[in-house]
């Protein structure tokens, strides 16, 4: 047998879905694991031996849970406080961070203002560039304001020779721009295909456990919104970050998806200005217009991100349908819901909603899927059905059952207080939220049990007097 023959009995050939990574002796036109079509690609892997025998010089050593010596480092503040809340108050050492986002939507420059605040500390940064040359992040880094000290530009796509360059350094922190740009020597496929990134993944997960470096990494974001080739990188990193904005928005949003060390309901917001992305200090003011008191179809709606309570602006539009059945149309709100709260309209209310096109969206590219949304919701269909806005500086919240009654939401509070310092007047809320006077200063609380007694207050033109 020649060498030839020997080394092609030592691989064998499997396919392998770009999209979730399932693995597969035989094509297959169509995954069972995400169900997307002609997404198998044939690569070709090397036999191994079975045998758990083969290596056990890096293998780690058993060792009782009690025994275990927890690390007290603290976590590690990255000078940007939007995005520290999103990662539940900083870096974990040893982490690995996947921020995604479309491209163009500004990964690049929020990860060089995290360099930049880093270095300016003192801290040690590696930039791994493996989409741009050392003068195009130079050329970024001018218009940024980033003086670029103490922050190692490596502008490579080879991660053996990364890694071979971070064993002999000590940064506090890496940072990978992007992961679909890194390949590894001698694992089949191309840049970007799911062996080079998935095993480049590994590699850098191995380097952040055994140095204790965290590292961020870039991953750009498909069509339909899950990172690109494949999705299941989002099992092997810690924390899944995405980058979210309309295009023709100034404003971005940053949202967890997966966070092992913190909750995945906090949300930073961003400005994109002329030197970089700014923190925003009151998201309230962007996701709610100004003089909306006198249009019809419009409710603003005190919602939680995590532990931050946000006002966001619904907005309603009724059309009568014209030939077909008619459309439920959402925009940053779950359209089951939407189907579930026209439901109800139409049973509790005796409105006609079987002839009418209902577009919902909430305005400044905000998603709202907390229950409490649901009377904002439906006040702003029927205030767009009559034709008529709701009663001045009213704010509304709770959820809708399927009987029209309304039922409490958690932590009413803070949400009337984020109302009250935005000027308010008043909110209207379930009965079942009732709170101590203490608690609801500087704001009018409006109570109901149902939605017809919510649909009286929230369009009398004049102070009424609270009740079920």
């Amino acid at each position: 047998m020649t060498p030839e023959n020997r080394d092609k009995g030592k691989l064998k050939q499997i396919f392998i879905c770009q999209q979730c990574g399932r693995e597969s002796l035989r094509w297959l036109g169509r995954c069972p694991g995400c169900e997307s079509w002609n997404s198998f690609e044939p690569v070709s892997v090397e036999r191994r031996p079975s045998s758990g025998l083969r290596s056990l010089s890096n293998s780690a050593s058993p060792e009782e849970l009690a025994a275990v010596v927890l690390d007290s480092t603290p976590r590690l503040s990255l000078g940007i406080s939007e995005f520290d809340r999103v990662l539940g108050g900083g870096l974990v050492p040893g982490s690995l961070v996947l921020l995604g986002g479309e491209p163009g939507i500004g990964k690049s420059t929020l990860l060089l203002q995290i360099c930049s605040r880093m270095a300016h500390d003192g801290s040690q940064v590696v930039y791994v560039s493996g989409e741009e040359s050392s003068q195009q992040v130079r050329l970024r880094s001018i218009r940024l304001g980033v003086s670029g000290e103490n922050i190692i530009l490596l502008p490579e796509t080879n991660l053996d020779a990364v890694l071979s360059h971070l064993s002999v350094m000590t940064p506090a922190m890496v940072i990978v721009d992007s992961i679909q740009t890194m390949y590894v020597d001698g694992v089949p496929g191309a840049q970007g295909s799911l062996s080079q990134v998935r095993e480049s993944t590994l590699a850098l997960m191995r380097f952040a456990k055994q140095r204790s470096i965290p590292v961020l990494m870039a991953g750009h974001v498909t069509k339909d919104g899950s990172i690109a080739g494949p999705g299941a990188l989002e099992h092997i990193v810690d924390v899944v970050l995405y980058m979210e904005g309309e295009r023709h928005s100034a404003y971005r949003l940053v949202r967890s998806a997966k966070n092992r060390f913190g909750s995945t309901d906090e949300l930073g917001v961003f400005e994109m200005v002329s030197s970089g992305l700014a923190e925003v200090d009151n998201p309230s003011s962007i996701f709610v217009g100004r003089d909306r008191d006198e249009a019809s179809g419009s409710v603003v709606v005190p919602v939680l991100e995590g532990s931050r309570p946000l006002l966001a602006e619904i907005q309603a539009l009724s059309t009568p349908s014209g030939f077909g059945p008619p459309r439920r149309v959402a925009n940053g709100f779950d359209v089951n819901r939407l189907l579930l709260i026209t439901a109800v309209l139409t049973k509790r209310t005796r409105m006609k909603l079987s002839n009418q096109d209902i577009i919902v969206n909430v305005t400044g590219g905000l998603r709202i899927s907390e229950p409490a949304a649901d009377l904002g919701v439906a006040l702003a269909i029927v205030s767009s059905m009559r034709d008529r806005a709701l009663r001045r500086g009213l704010v509304v919240f709770g959820e809708l059952g399927l009987g029209g009654e309304l039922r409490a939401v958690s932590q009413p509070a803070r949400r009337l207080a984020e109302a009250a310092r935005l000027g308010f007047e008043s909110c209207l809320l379930p009965y079942d939220a009732k709170l101590p006077p203490s608690e609801v200063s500087g704001i009018k609380p409006l109570y109901a049990t149902s939605l017809s007694r919510a649909l009286a207050f929230a369009f009398e033109r004049e102070s009424g007097e609270t009740g079920a």
